[in-house]
């Protein structure tokens, strides 16, 4: 019975109230004789919003305004037989089911028999048969505005089918037939043309053509002529030709369209009131249209976008994204719960406590006079002797102190001892330090992780909104004869990425070219995935700012068959990359080895995403433990495409250069090389590289032939490179020439980066 209940009125709920009495009432006029075409209205409040009270008081209240008593007696009879139909249905908590057709075919009962009828005289049959044809009408028209109820209810929500939009076509027409009946087809008219022109402003596709012809249907039967569908079809037609450059283009040219309409039907050879009202009828909602907020459209076109994308893989794609992230976010956390754990404070250990423990229970018990010993004495410059021993490693007879000297009998095996347990003490000390640093490093590596995991768990949590850019990159590949059955563009600025669905023999610099020209951002092909027979998946995305090319020349120290430098050029994402050169210790294989183990761990860690400060303590670390004296000087440079942003690390090595036009910069850090102490606090800087910019770095062979930095910067100074493996190879070649004998006498090497605008 909470159908039945009744509760205070809310202003919305008054408004619609209002709405819908003015809707039947209207609908009141759509038949010659004014039938009760509200009813339809009746049946689709009790059917699907089940407002029983609210559509019967609309109900009478339209067929009181309007029609006459016996109508209004018949209306009440209507109301009186479906309330107590649902009424019982809700008694008994039944749903009716297919007896809403006997409900309805029993309402028909009281417009047969008591609505006041004086029958068509087109219609050679009698007033009560004439009026049982029309009990049909409103019994089938009744089921079917029972469907277009729904299906309004539902739009926007979900995608309408075909019979869907033929309901409420339906009940279109019996409104609009009701509005040129009551008012005039000038005000049906007025409204129709601003149905067009908003349906142009909110999609910019076809459908405003259907929708006109639909919107025309009522003038056509009012008129009985089919003129309407091909002049509202015209109309329709040029709003949308403009429709890309704004609203007030396309009601500009529904309005020249609508005037020489006017022009042909004769209408400016009619008095100039009536002019003027046929003007209106198309001036007015063409204003409306343009005065409308921005944000109200903006909010219609997102639940038009809505309702038309495929949303449900959207959704799913969303969904398997946010669990994907929740669950990097959960590792996230138990790294760092790990690092917390690594990074717990050692137990307290009183080591001066324990050593005099270990001298008391050793040299004191096994001595003769333990028992005579006057502890009070010896005990405390025991432990004076056991602290200068700690802090000076070991003691001798300088150390003792004159209480100990003149009451300890043995204080030869006293210094014995406390020299073996002071060594003990050391060793402890040492592995307790390396177990401390071990922990230092997993706690690193744990730290890393955790960022690591944390920034994945951002990047896929975000989710994938509809856009729509898809529309108008769906019509400009129809423009360029490419059709894609699926278009799927997601991210922004440097995550932009396209998706389409296309046929496999589409080319794809041409594909490229349409998307990038809909989207106004230069694209290029990431992928090209086979999906099913002659059909293809190509996955676009925004083509970084900048290119680079790499120049590298080299020489090995004279006598030597190998270089000790190393370098490195690798490809961190698609939008950024890294280069280093490593210049281990001394020369030859020996060196190679060192320097080519740090790049390979720097080239590792880098891929990860881990963060560079992490990244470098790390390498330190694992090189500072490794069994030989091996140190590295290492210059690197992670850069990105799209800004030209370069990241600078330098440790250990000479200084590194960029050349920018008629300027050269020094690159310089001050720091021991890598390995050499188990701290290195590396030089960072950033730099910001333009196109034609040369980033140049050199192991310390190369500035040794110079002798001076001022020559070598005199030397570059004077250069104007085109190409970096020129430079490179000039470099190199000017180095030897200054070099005793002209030969290498270090191992020489050079690594240029020029970055260039994309292609």
């Amino acid at each position: 019975m909470r159908h039945f209940s009744f509760r205070r009125p809310r202003l919305r709920d008054i408004a619609a109230f209002l709405a819908l009495s003015a809707g039947m009432a209207v609908l009141n006029f759509a038949l010659p004789q004014r039938e009760p075409a509200a009813f339809l209205a009746l049946w689709a409040t009790f059917a699907v919003f089940r407002a029983y009270l609210a559509g019967s008081l609309a109900y009478l209240a339209a067929s009181a305004a309007f029609l006459s008593w016996q109508a209004t007696l018949g209306a009440l009879a209507q109301t009186a037989i479906l309330l107590l139909c649902f009424g019982v249905c809700a008694r008994l908590s039944i749903r009716p089911g297919a007896w809403k057709i006997a409900f309805a075919a029993l309402a028909q009962l009281p417009f047969l028999f008591l609505f006041p009828h004086a029958g068509y005289a087109a219609i050679r049959l009698p007033v009560l048969a004439q009026k049982a044809v029309l009990s049909v009408f409103f019994l089938l028209g009744s089921l079917l505005a029972e469907g277009g109820a729904n299906a309004t209810r539902h739009a926007g929500k979900c995608r309408l089918t075909g019979p869907e939009l033929a309901e409420i076509a339906l009940l279109w027409l019996l409104l609009g037939m009701g509005i040129c009946n009551a008012f005039g087809p000038l005000v049906y008219t007025g409204a129709a043309l601003f149905g067009v022109l908003l349906a142009a402003a909110l999609t910019k596709n076809a459908v405003p053509v259907p929708a006109a012809v639909v919107l025309s249907l009522p003038l056509c039967v009012h008129g009985v002529s089919l003129l309407p569908v091909a002049l509202f079809a015209v109309y329709a037609c040029c709003a949308l030709v403009v429709a890309s450059y704004g609203r007030i283009a396309s009601a500009l040219a529904l309005t020249l369209a609508y005037l020489a309409a006017q022009a042909f039907a004769g209408t400016y050879a009619l008095p100039a009131v009536q002019i003027v009202l046929r003007l209106l009828a198309c001036v007015l909602p063409a204003a409306l249209v343009c005065a409308l907020p921005k944000k109200w459209l903006a909010r219609l076109q997102e639940s038009l976008l809505f309702y038309r994308e495929r949303v449900l893989p959207r959704i799913a794609v969303n969904r398997n994204r946010r669990a994907v992230g929740e669950r990097l976010y959960e590792v996230s956390a138990l790294f760092r719960e790990i690092e917390n754990a690594f990074l717990l404070p050692d137990a307290s250990d009183d080591g001066d406590r324990r050593i005099a423990a270990a001298i008391e229970g050793t040299v004191c018990a096994a001595c003769p006079e333990n028992k005579t010993c006057k502890r009070e004495k010896t005990m405390p410059a025991l432990g004076r002797l056991v602290r200068v021993g700690r802090a000076k490693g070991k003691v001798n007879l300088i150390d003792l102190p004159a209480d100990l000297a003149q009451n300890c009998p043995n204080v030869a095996g006293i210094l014995f001892t406390l020299n073996r347990e002071l060594e003990a003490d050391s060793r402890r000390n040492a592995a307790l330090e390396t177990a401390r640093e071990g922990r230092r490093l997993l706690a690193r590596q744990a730290h890393g992780v955790s960022e690591i995991m944390r920034d994945l768990a951002l990047r896929e949590s975000e989710e994938y909104s509809l856009s729509a850019n898809e529309d108008a990159l769906a019509k400009t590949l129809q423009e360029h004869g490419i059709l894609s059955s699926e278009i799927f563009v997601y991210g922004e600025g440097g995550t932009l990425t396209v998706s389409m669905t296309l046929e496999e023999s589409t080319p794809a610099r041409r594909a490229c070219a349409a998307a990038g020209e809909a989207l106004g951002v230069p694209l290029a092909l990431s992928e090209k995935l086979p999906l099913t027979h002659g059909r293809a998946c190509y996955v676009f995305k925004r083509k970084p700012r900048f290119d680079a090319a790499f120049g590298i020349a080299a020489c090995p120290k004279k006598g030597e068959q190998s270089s000790g430098d190393t370098h490195s050029v690798l490809k961190i994402d698609e939008r950024r990359f890294l280069v280093a050169l490593s210049d281990g210790m001394g020369s030859g294989d020996a060196a190679r080895d060192v320097s080519a183990r740090t790049l390979s761990l720097m080239e590792s860690f880098y891929k990860t995403g881990m963060p560079s400060d992490t990244i470098l303590a790390t390498v330190n670390s694992l090189i500072s433990y490794s069994a030989d004296e091996s140190f590295s000087c290492l210059d690197l440079a992670a850069v990105n495409l799209d800004d030209g942003n370069a990241d600078i690390v330098k440790i250990g090595s000479p200084a590194g250069f960029l050349l920018t036009g008629e300027e050269l910069k020094i690159l310089e850090g001050k720091s021991l090389p890598m390995g050499a102490l188990e701290a290195v606090h590396p030089a960072t800087l950033r730099i910001t590289m333009h196109e034609n910019d040369f980033l140049l770095f050199m192991s310390d062979g190369i500035t040794a032939a110079f002798g001076s930095s001022a020559d070598l910067c005199a030397y570059l100074g004077a250069q104007r490179p085109l190409n970096p493996q020129a430079l490179a190879e000039n470099l190199l070649a000017a180095a030897l020439a200054r070099s005793p004998q002209k030969e290498a006498g270090d191992d020489m090497t050079v690594l240029a980066v020029k970055l260039m605008a994309a292609a």
